[in-house]
């Protein structure tokens, strides 16, 4: 890390920068990021701060400026919002991360009944729903919903939850 900020900075010119820029680290950015948040009157459900920073670095990987960004990029949105919107809506299913804290590559959740974990594991796998099992620090669920993963995946986890939760509920 410090040989690449010496390297920017003998040649900052040369990328369009200043020599004397400033690195900020992830909890800066985090800080900054809640901060336009609440002065441009953003819904921080909808765009929590790691979200919005996690579609920044996105951008950033490739070299895209505020002036090249199309407006329907983004699509790191939809996965993690629609699984979650499920689960807080939910009577069956839970997740106790704080709204700003969340990741949208790895959605955890829990059952209010844990004696169900192994049916889920069980009936999600016959359904073709794999590897949802939680962090075994943590327990309860884990759904991994990485660029690869489909949106049509979300769904199918979303209407098996549904089915579980009414035939177990």
């Amino acid at each position: 890390h410090s040989i690449c900020v010496k390297i920017l900075r003998r040649h900052a010119e040369k990328v369009n920068l200043n020599s004397n820029f400033t690195i900020i680290n992830t909890d800066d950015q985090i800080r900054l990021l809640r901060q336009v948040i609440k002065l441009e009157s953003i819904d921080e459900k909808k765009w929590p701060p790691r979200l919005l920073g996690y579609i920044i670095d996105q951008w950033k990987n490739k070299a895209l400026t505020y002036q090249n960004i199309q407006e329907d990029d983004f699509q790191f949105d939809g996965k993690a919002k629609k699984l979650y919107d499920y689960i807080d809506n939910s009577d069956f299913y839970y997740n106790d991360v704080s709204i700003e804290s969340r990741s949208i590559m790895n959605v955890p959740f829990l059952l209010n009944d844990d004696s169900l974990n192994d049916s889920f594991l069980k009936d999600s796998e016959k359904e073709g729903l794999l590897n949802l099992a939680g962090h075994r620090s943590v327990g309860g669920m884990r759904a991994s919903i990485y660029n690869a993963v489909p949106e049509e995946a979300i769904d199918a986890l979303v209407s098996f939850m549904d089915v579980f939760a009414n035939k177990y509920g």
